[in-house]
């Protein structure tokens, strides 16, 4: 229902944004690609490139955004009355080549279309915009609805994460979208078969497979029903008996005559329309021939032999066939976690699937205070305590620790992502272990408490690993290394970062190795303390749902021998920030510098050394007697200005 003007506009302004290397790049892992038979970026260029009223005559490039009349004879859009299909009788007796049965086999799926409803705007010069069904359930009363992109794109807009927040029109009011499940020929209008949105969970980029998912809530006494996907060990083939459901409205873009002959003046109500599959050998693309109008983007593709879905419709070309996503493009969306819970038929929910249950920690003992031999380190106090999680295996002594293999965390549940972490590291016990990859939640806290995939997935944010991977891989054994590098990668242990951060800082991600292998550290052993650094200002991302951190610290803490006394073996503490320089800021106002807060220049992310008791003021963490290890405290003057801080650009600068 988007018009030309606009889809054209969107298609050049994503042009504009995109080089033939990033194109080809993105093709390559898009899902478009497969539902669209798109093997190269030339094509693609192509499709982007061509008017939406002309898709049609664009060489080997198949057609989006349309809706088609493919059959002139014999693949009527029937009526949907009281739930039931009017005319289902006469099909085979008609000129389709429908089997004697179809009546039977639409009977079967009639139950099936209550579930289908018409989405609806509010405050937006369109009353309504598409179809959407019910792909999945979440609790009694709250359902995922399943629509098309281009159809969730007419009132709201995507964000980092692939969600969507409601747009506004020229009177800055905020439009709105709801469900309507009746919308039938003939019947009075039912406010209680609408159903609002409550918002979009996912919508796709303009790269990806044409799919939007919506949560709706206040629907318990609906009895909605969640069309189910066909099975994955029985795909659709080429000739079998579907039919789409949903709301055609008049489109210009078909034969004015052939389009009143078959709708007899009746629109924007719901239709049932039967036809088949079309799957030419070797094709990726899910076609049908079944008639459709603007209007019936996101209509499910059911497959009468068995009321499964097939694909959801999205598109189509005058005379020569209608397009649709692919149900295994839908259930691969799902199972990703898109929709924020569920999943289709017995998967698990994201709390339990890509999920470590408390008793997969038994026998971890977590950051040892007394692990550097001479002195005792404790973890550093956090100044919130009550904000901090309490795990399922807290002890009485350590209440707030999540305890891994050589490492512990404490866990802000505001922030949901750690607030700190300490590790312990014995370089002479490093072991070779490969990278585990795989994300989990740890369930010895609440999966709500932690971010996820969905949070991290289309943003500009990474998951930060706050516990350096390689750094963990030591231990008597390969086991023991193996079972570290494996817990790292709960999202306990990460904090989102900027991409430009977590991954174009060099000295920052080897400063561990440094300290470690220098040779003033004693015994090839050190303690690490990382977190984030959060502000009451920390920028605010809607979309992702906690503010995040700008900055990020470090304290490396070894055994080391001063110049004045040669055999005695002291703890030493040196503390580093990444930053843009926000820091410096702060340190520079507090005595007093303008001069030099002024003259700071913000840019790319940088690493600097910082005294400790510097960082304990910002990041509002005691790191106890450590502030009294730190050499830079010792420092009169460093270049930054007055403060007490070093702009990291080699190991060379570092003041040991």
């Amino acid at each position: 229902m988007t018009s030309r003007t606009e889809s054209q506009s969107r298609l050049n302004r994503l042009l504009q944004k995109m080089d033939p290397e990033a194109l080809a790049k993105h093709v390559r892992t898009s899902p478009l690609a497969d539902e669209m038979n798109l093997p190269d970026a030339d094509q693609v260029k192509q499709l982007l490139a061509t008017p939406p009223g002309e898709l049609e005559a664009a060489t080997g490039v198949p057609p989006m955004k349309l809706e088609a009349i493919v059959r002139a004879v014999g693949r009527p859009p029937l009526a949907v009355k009281d739930g039931t299909v009017v005319g289902k009788s006469n099909l085979f007796r008609g000129d389709g080549g429908f089997p004697a049965d179809i009546d039977i086999q639409i009977h079967q799926v009639e139950p099936m279309l209550a579930s289908v409803g018409r989405i609806e705007f509010f405050d937006h010069h369109m009353t309504w915009g598409g179809t959407g069904w019910v792909i999945a359930k979440e609790d009694d009363d709250s359902y995922l609805i399943v629509t098309n992109r281009h159809v969730a794109q007419l009132v709201a807009r995507r964000t980092w994460r692939g969600g969507a927040v409601f747009l506004m029109n020229a009177q800055n009011i905020r439009y709105g979208a709801a469900v309507d499940f009746l919308k039938e020929d003939g019947r009075m209008e039912d406010r209680s078969r609408q159903v609002r949105i409550d918002k979009f969970t996912y919508i796709a980029d303009d790269l990806a497979a044409d799919i939007a998912l919506a949560r709706i809530t206040g629907a318990a006494g609906l009895n909605l029903t969640p069309l189910p996907l066909v099975d994955e060990t029985a795909p659709p083939e080429d000739g079998e008996l579907i039919a789409i459901c949903g709301y055609p409205a008049r489109d210009s873009r078909n034969d004015a005559l052939e389009m009143e002959r078959y709708f007899q003046g009746l629109y924007d109500v719901k239709r049932f329309a039967p036809g088949y599959i079309i799957a030419p050998p070797g094709s990726q693309i899910l076609s049908h021939d079944a008639t459709s109008l603007g209007g019936n983007s996101g209509s499910p593709v059911i497959r009468l032999s068995d009321q499964k879905v097939v694909g959801l419709h999205f598109a189509g070309s005058y005379g020569v066939g209608n397009s649709a996503v692919r149900d295994t493009t839908l259930r691969r969306l799902l199972d990703k976690g898109a929709t924020g819970a569920v999943m289709l038929g017995d998967m698990p929910t994201l709390t339990t699937e890509g999920s470590s249950k408390p008793d997969s920690f038994a026998g971890r003992t977590g950051y040892d205070p007394t692990f550097l031999g001479v002195v005792p380190i404790p973890m550093p106090k956090v100044a919130e305590q009550d904000d901090l999680s309490t795990p399922s295996d807290a002890s009485a002594d350590r209440p707030h620790e999540l305890r891994y293999q050589h490492f512990s965390v404490l866990f802000s549940k505001s922030r949901k992502a750690a607030r700190l972490t300490a590790l312990n590291i014995d370089g002479s016990l490093t072991k070779a272990v490969k990278d585990y990859g795989y994300w989990r939640k740890d369930l010895r806290i609440p999966a709500e408490e932690q971010l996820g995939d969905e949070e991290y997935r289309g943003t500009p944010f990474d998951r930060g690993h706050l516990v350096r991977r390689a750094a963990t891989n030591w231990g008597a054994d390969v086991g023991e290394a193996n079972r570290a590098n494996k817990d790292t990668f709960h999202f306990t242990v990460a904090a989102p970062q900027h991409h430009k951060l977590n991954r174009d800082v060099q000295t920052w991600r080897g400063l561990e190795d440094y300290i470690l292998y220098s040779a003033r550290t004693h015994g090839f052993r050190a303690t690490v303390f990382t977190g984030p650094i959060y502000r009451d200002d920390d920028p605010q991302f809607e979309e992702f749902g906690v503010p995040m951190p700008r900055e990020f610290f470090k304290v490396v803490v070894m055994l080391a021998t001063q110049v004045d006394e040669p055999n005695v073996l002291r703890p030493h503490a040196t503390a580093y920030v990444v930053s843009q320089g926000h820091i410096l800021q702060e340190i520079l106002s507090e005595i007093g510098s303008t001069e030099g807060a002024e003259g700071f220049e913000y840019g790319a992310y940088r690493t600097f050394q910082v005294r400790i008791s510097d960082l304990e003021s910002a990041a509002g963490i005691d790191f106890g007697l450590l502030r009294h290890a730190d050499p830079l405290a010792r420092v009169e003057t460093i270049a930054t200005g007055h403060a007490q801080a070093v702009e990291i650009q080699s190991y060379a600068d570092l003041r040991l």
